[in-house]
């Protein structure tokens, strides 16, 4: 068993709360909408988005590795716009992980859109080592989407003001 961290930043035109009210507040309708080929669907199956919330994320058969991932929030900080979350079933827990949680947080810039960053903890099962060109893919796959919302918000720009 190994723990491990992964992590993504990236520079946004796109104002930080619209970012946020995109990524933490609407991804369930969103996701789905813009990554039709990936998600199948998102399903609140618990809560209406805040602290205790578990979300169902239903994949395609474009995504080979599983079929659907649930995730319980755990923390919404709005004014730091923090958000926290941590996958509570399916994934790849119990294939290769034993957990996983996540941070996501969106800092506004002086001159303009803003800094998203995401983090993964994690822990491998035993005798499962991480393999480094898998989570490279997955970061890249992540980046892609996220300039693929970003995109999406700058074209809708009067979309999650």
């Amino acid at each position: 068993m190994a723990s491990g961290t992964a992590t993504s930043e990236d520079y946004s035109e796109v104002e930080a709360r619209r970012i946020w009210n995109a990524l933490v507040k609407d991804s369930h309708n969103l996701f789905p909408k813009i990554f039709p080929d990936f998600f199948s669907s998102v399903t609140l199956l618990q809560g209406e988005g805040g602290v205790g919330t578990i979300k169902e994320l239903n994949f395609t058969p474009a995504n080979k590795d599983f079929s659907y991932a649930k995730e319980r929030v755990d923390e919404i900080d709005e004014e730091n716009m923090v958000f926290k979350y941590t996958t509570i079933e399916g994934g790849l827990l119990g294939k290769k992980l034993s957990a996983s949680n996540f941070e996501l947080k969106i800092v506004p810039k002086k001159e303009g859109g803003c800094v998203v960053s995401w983090i993964c903890n994690y822990e491998t099962l035993a005798g499962a080592p991480v393999d480094e060109g898998k989570a490279q893919e997955m970061k890249e796959q992540s980046n892609h989407m996220f300039k693929k919302i970003e995109q999406y918000l700058l074209s809708n720009p009067s979309l999650y003001c």
